[in-house]
């Protein structure tokens, strides 16, 4: 036996000494250690035979669009346009490794995924160039001409977008490719040619950090500047012919906009115009108050050629033309009735979409009908999870911007939670057969449970999409879902199909008016459940790591089959405890430096200047802040005189809004913080926020910390992608003001807010 080392008895003696002294609680016995390495041995034995199970099933095919939009996340998170090469090539490499891997599950599976993510990526920069056109510069008032392309009218005037061929004092490489502008008056058809003088701005950022994009938005629907139209509107001779493209695009429009005032005037009212919107997508003749009352219930889906629309109008062309065929014997023993069927279907979806205007969400819900119909002519399941997943592959390969958008995410986190729900409810009816309630109690309660159901799942689902996207949620969306729903899948929808089929025969008056009787009993259980107390509940923004793990949590949840899914607990519970505990910023600034909003001493804003009020919405929704952009409390705490506006934050510091120059000198010696919207290059001991420094970075956000404020822009001076502000030429440029000179600064001009307001968000 070896003697020990010099010292290392008494240093194991003292080890052990210490040892002794521990807590007992510290202590492990051997056989709870024993015991909690066998349970977690267990576990992960039953994790990896229930993946083994999901790879059997073939569920992790359902995980490729996922892959997919990671790679199209990453596209817009670059700060500048990436090259096509670098993803094709990361898309060649993945997928030649997965195929010489293919025996190697694992292995094979990752470099799949790898290749969907690069797909996704190279998706996004084919879009962007193919899309790409100028967006204006600055603001300009001059002689605009160009084609309408489509009228929306609306309460008061229209909605026109244009296909430019000249705006003054714009070069043609720098012309924006469409402008959308409002007029008050005046009359023009699709397919004109006219001349008139328009006030156009540059498509607006976001209203605050982080908040909703109008500008790429804008970008990806081609259009390059939005405004308003004053004064006489002059038909002129076109500088060359009509497109073809445009062409065929104006006469659909024309035919819209004569069916939508059709509709409108037999059907009545507001009810006959939800009835309009349902048919031709035009929405501009319901009012605002029309349209909180539908958003207030939950059910503001309706009024938007989505997926539901889709899937009614091809049902109802679906279940007609199989039961016109199966009048006939000889037909539906030796036809295929059921793909006759299904074609006739496809056909008729496609229609609705083109004659509905074909908007983004539209063109999705289209996608995902025809795969739907399309499984049934190969003789497969129309409704599974693999035809989701298609679905979504096929939209984000022709649409990779959609990703961003309220419309795919909550389209498809609602289907993704039907379909989960109706896999285990198929599986559970093979083996517990449902019980059979005697007739008629059996079909009502089985259709009212459906109903039930479905509208629970799909709320779940799209809530914290909501939240995130307006930062409203509907607790009372069950009950007027539930409500509504009928009289739109039984008598709306189907009295659309028919108005349509008897349109061009002059015999579709009573179908208008069944549209506007149903659509009117619709707006008065709208109108009811928004006015229940709390209907809209406004919640503070979260972020979009907060998102991220919530949408985990539902793909998790949804995609997997087996007790793998219980995982999902993990992201949702990570998700609500971020969530519950928002981070507020303490200053607001708008882009143009118009007004701010400071957090008092009550923990709520306080208004300086005079803010737009779409963008006010914008921030008091964001803080959770349910009052009114005329709360006369919003002015609380706020001293104001002519020259400027102070007021104090929570912790006593001093934050200033400046309107003259004087003020800026005065208040530069005794605030913390001074915002204005005058460009200054003067010298500020305070912290200094000015017009210049605002436009190129856009709506700032500042939140505190214990030397000052750490802010947040909405526009990184460093991003170089197409649908970028342009910023404002800087006043020290030759030919341009000098920053001594005085600046009148006024309001966001009316056309700006409202074209964000007005803007198709919920699609």
């Amino acid at each position: 036996m070896q003697p020990a080392p010099p010292g290392q008895g008494q240093s194991g003696s003292r080890r052990g000494a210490r040892a002794d002294a521990l807590p007992a609680r510290l202590h492990v016995p051997a056989s709870l250690a024993a015991g909690l390495r066998a349970l977690l041995r267990q576990l992960w034995l039953q994790l990896r035979q229930g993946f083994a199970l999901e790879a059997e099933r073939r569920r992790p095919f359902l995980w490729l669009p996922i892959a997919m939009g990671v790679g199209i996340l990453l596209y817009f998170a670059a700060d500048r346009e990436p090259a096509l090469w670098a993803p094709l090539l990361g898309l060649t490499l993945s997928a030649a490794l997965a195929f010489a891997l293919r025996l190697r599950r694992f292995a094979a599976m990752a470099c799949l995924a790898s290749a969907a993510a690069f797909a996704g990526f190279a998706a996004g920069v084919w879009r962007t160039a193919d899309i790409a056109a100028p967006m204006l510069e600055r603001p300009r008032i001059g002689k605009l001409s160009g084609f309408v392309e489509s009228v929306e009218a609306r309460d008061k005037g229209a909605r026109l977008v244009l296909l430019v061929t000249e705006i003054a004092n714009v070069p043609a490489d720098q012309r924006p490719k469409r402008v959308r502008v409002n007029i008050r008056q005046g009359s023009v058809a699709p397919g004109d040619h006219i001349v008139a003088t328009a006030r156009l701005l540059p498509p607006p950022g976001p209203a605050r950090a982080g908040g909703y994009d109008f500008g790429r938005d804008a970008f990806f629907r081609g259009i390059g500047a939005v405004g308003s139209i004053s004064g006489k509107i002059a038909l002129a001779p076109a500088p060359h012919p009509m497109p073809t493209r445009l062409a065929i695009d104006v006469m659909i429009d024309r035919a819209r906009n004569a069916l939508t005032k059709r509709i409108a005037e037999v059907g009545g009212g507001q009810g006959g115009a939800v009835a309009a919107a349902l048919v031709t997508g035009k929405r501009g003749l319901i009012t605002e108050a029309t349209n909180n009352d539908l958003r207030a219930a939950g059910i503001y889906h309706i009024v938007s050629i989505s997926g539901l629309h889709m899937v009614l109008a091809a049902g109802t062309i679906f279940w007609l033309v199989r039961a016109l065929l199966v009048l006939s014997q000889t037909v539906a023993l030796h036809w295929p009735v059921k793909k006759i069927a299904a074609a006739a279907a496809m056909l008729g979806a496609t229609a609705y979409c083109i004659f509905s205007g074909g908007d983004v969400a539209t063109e999705r819900s289209l996608i995902m009908t025809l795969v739907m119909l399309g499984a049934i002519l190969v003789d497969r399941a129309a409704l599974s999870m693999r035809n989701l997943a298609l679905a979504a592959m096929i939209v984000l390969l022709r649409e990779p911007e959609a990703l961003l958008g309220p419309s795919f995410q909550m389209s498809f986190g609602a289907v993704a939670a039907l379909i989960a729900f109706a896999e285990r409810w198929e599986g559970r009816s093979r083996t517990e057969p449902p019980r059979v309630l005697p007739w008629p109690l059996g079909a009502v309660g089985t259709a009212a449970l459906g109903i039930l159901v479905t509208t629970m799942l799909a709320t779940a689902a799209t809530a914290p999409f909501g939240a995130y996207h307006f930062q409203t949620f509907n607790p009372f969306g069950l009950l007027g879902n539930a409500m509504a729903l009928p009289f739109v899948s039984l008598f709306v929808m189907p009295a659309a199909v028919f108005g349509v089929l008897a349109y061009p025969f002059g015999l579709d008056w009573p179908a208008w008016a069944l549209m506007g009787l149903a659509s009117d009993v619709v707006l008065k259980v709208a109108h009811w459940v928004a006015a229940i107390d709390h209907s809209t509940v406004t919640v503070a923004a979260f972020g979009s790591g907060v998102l991220a793990c919530f949408a985990m949590a539902l793909l998790w949840l949804t995609l997997w089959t087996t007790a793998w899914r219980w995982l999902a607990a993990l992201p949702l519970i990570f998700g609500v405890a971020i969530a519950g505990k928002p981070e507020r910023p303490e200053i607001l600034i708008e882009r143009d430096g118009s007004g701010m909003a400071v957090r008092g001493s009550d923990g709520r804003l306080a208004i300086a200047g005079k803010p737009s009020r779409f963008v006010l919405q914008q921030w008091l929704a964001a803080d959770g802040d349910s009052r009114s952009p005329d709360d006369p409390s919003l002015r609380a705490g706020i001293a104001c005189d002519r020259l400027a506006c102070v007021a104090q934050t929570a912790d006593k510091r001093t934050v200033s809004y400046t309107r003259e120059r004087l003020a800026i000198i005065e208040d530069c010696q005794r605030a913390d913080l001074v915002v204005t919207a005058i460009p200054w290059g003067g010298t500020c001991k305070a912290r200094l926020v000015e017009r210049m420094t605002l436009s190129r970075d856009g709506a700032t956000s500042l939140y505190r910390t214990a030397s000052g404020w750490s802010s947040h822009i909405a526009e990184q001076s460093d991003s170089e992608r197409p649908w970028s502000r342009r910023r404002e030429r800087r006043l020290t440029e030759p030919g341009t003001r000098s920053t001594n000179q005085s600046v009148t600064v006024q309001p966001a001009p009316a056309a700006d807010s409202e074209a964000e307001a007005d803007t198709e968000r919920l699609q």
